[in-house]
């Protein structure tokens, strides 16, 4: 039996790449294994949202994403043949996130990235290699892997992560139940070339009375990935192609569609379950494993980099020594309401965009398109819209990691949600720096606003934290005010950049009772703070 005290990550999707990407760089190196034989080739998901790209900058691969996507600069909405309405997406999420935008790229080419900068860390992924087994232990996961020749071998791991897919063998095996159902409708996606009335660069969405195709810009001269539902009339051909599909496509996209290659073609139920539990003892599941949902909104790929990033500092820090294991705990307890609320809204919305009924028809030709334009017209509107697709506006707020201390305004940002983007003078006299290059997620990093640097709160915690002192000048003040942000106040902001402890005046007990609270240890010790503090 081979020993190995580190984590195992089944499944080398961009779930698991990302927890194997963010525990490798807090010093952490996992073993990762994937049944498949190599990357994806080709992928349903398109959209990376603004909360991944924030990821992606923490850990400098956000340009590569850039370079090999393609910024959707809006929607335009089709009906009947005619061009009902567009909503713009270029600058929808202005003074909100540094990347106010959805970008167009698919999961394969997030894997590819994902995977070469996983491979500058110093970890592969082990192909061709399939869990069969698994035991779990007080100390321990005992698992079996069946490995590329044919036999097996067992080893044993501290935790299992499971990032295997909607058909989870980590789930599977610790017994944990998958409710849900698919839906009626059958879908197809294909990776083509066309030309047509579609706007270039844009995403463009045909409704008609049966039901949606949508055409996603692709990187590459006329390439589109077009997504829609089958007519009834195909969902039971076995050799059907995408031939079949193209008459139904341009009586709702119009005869001036032309298609000249089809480079993949792929049809898929769609599925809405969510396990009953992300965590049994020492296994946790990720990404698919836990929660599947339809595609409106581009939620799944992005829902999945999100759950690793959250677990991934927890998992670091208790693998390394300097927190209790009772820290794994809040993983289930954040992002379980997070994975239902994605599920019923997006069902909700998904049920009403491909239903039959008269009045949904109604609604797809002839109401949605007005209404959408008209209220991506007010600010407000758009912020709300922005925050919820973009995934920045997810909070913690009933976590156990989250303690507001009173005295703080309520406008402002809370114990629980994510620190807003800023720009910032951090020296009177010096340039406007964007906040988040600044932070490093590796650490906790402590915000203070209006008072002094609190240097025995520095001392104490050594390396853990980094200390981020606002000076106070009119430039930062008007930054802070539009952000409901007023001094004196301090936010010790998580790794993952969520505000675990806020208040106003700094008191470094107040620091050190809530990392000794969320079950920090080691340098963090509370007695030991205290008595310093």
């Amino acid at each position: 039996m081979n020993v190995n005290t580190d984590l195992l990550i089944v499944g080398a999707g961009p779930t698991g790449l990302m927890l194997a990407n963010q525990l490798a760089r807090r010093g952490v190196r996992p073993v990762i294994i994937d049944r498949h034989s190599g990357p994806a080739q080709q992928s349903r998901a398109m959209a990376v949202h603004a909360r991944s790209l924030e990821i992606y900058a923490q850990m400098g691969i956000a340009q590569e994403a850039l370079h090999r996507g393609t910024i959707g600069l809006g929607a335009n909405m089709w009906a009947e043949g005619q061009r009902k309405a567009r909503i713009p997406f270029e600058q929808i999420g202005k003074d909100l996130s540094p990347f106010p935008y959805v970008l167009m790229l698919g999961q394969d080419e997030n894997e590819l990235i994902l995977g070469d900068r996983l491979r500058e860390l110093g970890i592969t992924v082990q192909w061709n290699t399939e869990l069969v087994g698994l035991e779990q232990l007080p100390d321990r996961v005992l698992v079996t892997i069946r490995q590329p020749d044919g036999s097996t071998r067992r080893a044993q791991y501290a935790y299992v992560a499971g990032c295997d897919g909607s058909r989870s063998p980590v789930r599977e095996l610790c017994g944990i139940s998958f409710p849900g159902a698919a839906y009626e409708s059958v879908f197809f996606v294909a990776d083509t070339v066309a030309t047509g009335d579609m706007v270039p660069a844009e995403l463009n969405v045909y409704l008609w009375k049966r039901g949606f195709h949508l055409f996603f810009p692709m990187h590459g001269k006329h390439r589109w990935r077009v997504i829609g539902i089958l007519p009834a009339n195909l969902r039971d051909r076995e050799d059907l192609t995408f031939d079949d599909v193209i008459p139904d496509i341009r009586h709702a996209a119009g005869v001036s569609l032309s298609f000249s290659d089809c480079l993949w073609f792929s049809t898929y139920r769609i599925h809405h379950r969510a396990a009953n539990r992300f965590r049994d003892r020492r296994c946790f599941l990720l990404g698919d494993a836990a929660h599947v949902h339809s595609p409106m909104g581009g939620q799944g790929m992005n829902t999945g980099l999100q759950d690793a990033y959250n677990l991934a500092w927890k998992l670091a820090l208790v693998a390394r020594g300097e927190a209790d294991a009772a820290l794994l705990d809040s993983f289930e307890a954040e992002r379980m309401p997070v994975a239902h609320t994605l599920l019923h809204s997006t069902d909700r919305a998904f049920t009403t965009v491909v239903s039959d009924s008269w009045l949904a028809r109604v609604m797809r030709t002839r109401v949605i398109a007005n209404v959408a334009s008209l209220a991506m017209r007010r600010d407000r509107i758009k912020q709300l819209a922005f925050r919820t697709i973009s995934q920045i506006g997810i909070q913690y707020r009933a976590s156990p990691l989250s303690r507001s201390l009173a005295g703080l305004g309520g406008h402002g940002p809370q114990a629980g949600d994510r620190f807003p983007w800023l720009q910032l003078k951090f020296r009177n006299d010096g340039p406007v720096e964007d906040f988040f290059q600044r932070l490093d997620d590796r650490h906790f990093n402590l915000v203070v606003v209006g008072q002094p640097e609190p240097v025995q709160v520095a001392r104490v915690v050594g390396d853990l934290m980094r200390t981020h002192t606002i000076p106070a000048n009119p430039f930062n003040q008007r930054a802070l005010s539009n952000a409901h942000i007023h001094g004196p106040c301090f936010y010790l902001l998580r790794p993952d950049g969520y505000i675990g402890l806020c208040g106003t005046h700094l008191d470094g007990t107040q620091v050190a009772d809530y990392l000794a609270d969320i079950h920090m240890r080691g340098e963090a010790d509370a007695p030991r703070l205290r008595a310093v503090c």
